[in-house]
């Protein structure tokens, strides 16, 4: 029987051997069919005598395993984020606080790859658990996931307690087999490979994640000193000799002109890595000098991000076309020739007006430079006028509507067109879509592409035939895709959402300038629909947050005879038409001023809000001296440094929930 371990033994040293050789040094040693044959042998072997199976055993690596969610883990050592620089003046800056503080200093500088931070822990030199990064204080255990990763070694040296971090990420060409994978087969395609990188790694299903071909880069060890290591490029050295992936794009740098002549090499080369970076780090060197420098509430003193500017591309206008939104307001939009820009296929982007076609001079056949505004949105920047083709004529904006047909209309105040038909399908559509959308009644089922069908079908030609729906079981069921479950489950959505409070309805209702926050405070403010539906505009404007264009669309709606049969109609049908007020509790929110940022992750930032609103607290956007309280979460931006500056008190999601469960909000 000896035998038997022994070979089993042998045959997992020989496989964590080829994986380190293969996915970490890049060198495949062994044919894949040798590999293979091995691989196939141990699992047999482990089959045949399951008293010595290893959960770190390499046949693991192809998971399996499928959870029912994630359980939330607290970091030994907390995981915070970095501060960010977008110049060589921030980079600067950063260099003579620590001269100041300090005097001089060694810098390590690293690629920032563009993934799922992560933590891994070893205990006995073996990998014990794998946690993401979260809120930075609590994240998610997905280490049955995380053992898939080949380059990820299962068994080190260190006999100790080890916390490793780093970065998982999703190869380019990874993401792009992947993504054509997906589209072939209907499915929905990945934004980036970052998002490819965590939607894998949250896959309840491991062999899922198996079949993604993640990576990994590891470049911090919380606990560097306390293990006799001086530096954190020696700590670096240290991790690839317990058989880390560790990334050799990296320069020790004795100045920061070296450093910005690091960052600057990277930045041309940027588009030629196999992975996606978004920026650099620089860090102190030494580890001491680290300590030293110590940390603010969010970021570590001694480490920086510099973040790449927002990437501008070339690529060719197609085509220019007008759709047509709830309100009837009708959008130029460009088609373009596909073309990354930040790490996402950009096809189309809204031209926004004629007048912004006009100044800019865009025309069908252009090349032109677009950007994403703030990396998200794309933005057509201007236009290459010395690639422009002889011939191309200026855009004419259409005088009519594309989908009806009708004559569109432009105010002499705005620079935006309208169709005015209230019998326009795009308008219907649109404005029943919103309706029904999850901020207004969330009638659950009654998305877009339902509405459009439903409308096709004459079943939706206003809002208020969604009450109506009930009544056509037997030509709904006979739609593509419906069927009488679904018509059930959604006939039941439409008569929860009965009993919405009032705030939903007005927001639903669609009125120009009335967002959900405005509805709420509409809603506050009058109780009923009624009231509201008599306010006049010294009433309106004297409520706090409702301006003179605000109080203006809210009055014209209402002296629409249709909105008047629309709200009358609703209330036949039984839709709530008053305020309820919810229970409040005291805490030490009341009659605070609250501000939320960064990316939450226990809690929506609406779910948020509407608990907050309970504690009556008031919610506002923008921080200032009046600020009380900031409430933030994973990535938080200017709005936390604007707060750190005006010295407001700063609380972390999960302060947010403690005072929750204080209060008996929540369990």
């Amino acid at each position: 029987m000896s035998e038997i371990k022994d070979r089993i033994q042998k045959l997992r040293d020989l496989l964590n051997k080829y994986n380190y050789q293969y996915f970490v040094l890049d060198d495949a040693s062994v044919p894949d069919y040798e590999y293979d044959m091995l691989l196939k042998e141990l699992k047999e072997l482990e089959q045949d005598y399951p008293q010595y199976y290893d959960i770190n055993s390499p046949t693991n690596r192809v998971g399996g395993y499928v959870s029912s969610g994630f359980e939330k883990v607290v970091h030994q050592v907390s995981m915070l984020s970095l501060g960010n620089s977008y110049n060589k003046e921030d980079i600067l800056a950063f260099h003579n606080r620590i001269k100041n503080e300090v005097g001089s200093v060694e810098y390590v500088v690293e690629l920032k790859i563009d993934g799922l931070a992560m933590s891994l822990i070893y205990e006995n030199g073996r990998f014990v658990k794998a946690i993401t990064r979260g809120d930075g204080v609590t994240g998610e255990d997905v280490t049955s996931n995380v053992r898939t990763i080949r380059s990820i070694p299962l068994e080190i040296e260190y006999p100790g307690r080890l916390d490793v971090r780093g970065e998982i990420y999703m190869p380019k060409d990874v993401f792009e087999k992947i993504n054509k994978e997906r589209k072939e087969n209907g499915e929905a395609l990945f934004a980036n490979p970052r998002n490819g990188a965590a939607g894998s790694i949250r896959q309840l299903d491991s062999a899922v994640a198996a079949k993604r071909g993640l990576q990994g880069y590891w470049y911090h060890l919380p606990e560097a000193l306390e293990i006799g290591i001086d530096s954190h490029e020696n700590a670096l050295k240290f991790l690839e000799k317990q058989g880390f992936k560790v990334n050799p794009l990296r320069k020790v740098c004795q100045d920061i002109d070296e450093v910005w002549s690091f960052i600057s090499e990277i930045s041309e080369k940027r588009n030629d890595l196999p992975y996606e970076i978004d920026g650099m780090v620089i860090k102190t060197n030494d580890l001491k000098t680290q300590v030293d420098l110590g940390y603010t509430a969010k970021y570590p003193k001694w480490a920086i991000a510099y973040k790449f500017p927002a990437q501008q591309v070339v690529t060719k206008v197609l085509d220019i076309f007008c759709t047509v939104g709830r309100t009837g307001k009708v959008t130029p939009n460009a088609r373009f020739k596909p073309v990354s820009v930040a790490q996402t296929t950009v096809e189309y982007a809204t031209l926004h007006n004629a007048d912004f076609i006009k100044e800019k001079d865009i025309r069908i056949g252009d090349e032109v430079i677009i950007h994403k505004a703030g990396d998200i949105i794309p933005e057509v920047v201007k236009v290459v006028l010395d690639r422009r083709e002889e011939g191309l004529k200026p855009f004419k904006f259409p005088e009519n509507c594309p989908v009806c047909g009708e004559t569109i209309h432009r105010y002499l105040d705005g620079a935006d067109y309208y169709c005015q038909n209230i019998d326009c399908p795009a308008v219907i559509v649109t404005s029943i879509t919103h309706f029904g959308s999850r901020d207004a009644m969330n009638i659950e089922g009654l998305g877009e592409k339902t509405v459009e069908t439903f409308h096709k079908e004459g079943l939706l030609n206003n809002v208020e035939d969604i009450f109506l729906l009930k009544d056509y079981k037997d030509r709904i069921t006979k739609i593509d895709k419906m069927g009488e479950k679904s018509f059930h489950n959604l006939v039941d959505a439409i008569e929860n959402s009965k009993k919405n409070n009032l705030d939903k309805l007005i927001f639903g209702l669609g009125i120009k300038h009335i967002g959900a926050k405005a509805a709420l405070t509409l809603a506050k403010h009058f109780t009923n629909m009624d009231n509201l539906m008599k306010a006049t505009m010294e009433e309106l404007t004297s409520i706090n947050e409702i301006g003179e264009v605000m109080a203006d669309s809210v009055i014209s709606f209402f002296q629409d005879e249709n909105n008047v049969d629309l709200i009358n109609n609703l209330k036949q049908y039984g839709v709530n038409m008053n305020y309820i007020s919810s229970e409040t509790y005291t805490s030490i929110f009341t009659d605070k001023t609250v501000v939320l940022t960064g990316t939450l992750t226990n809690l929506t930032r609406n779910q948020a809000t509407e608990y907050l609103n309970k504690l009556q607290a008031k919610v506002t956007n923008s921080v200032s001296k009046s600020t009380d309280y900031l409430i933030y979460g994973a990535d938080a931006g200017s709005k936390y440094d604007k707060a750190v500056q005006l010295n407001v008190k700063m609380l972390t999601e999960q302060d947010l929930l403690d005072e929750l469960i204080k209060v008996g909000l929540c369990q």
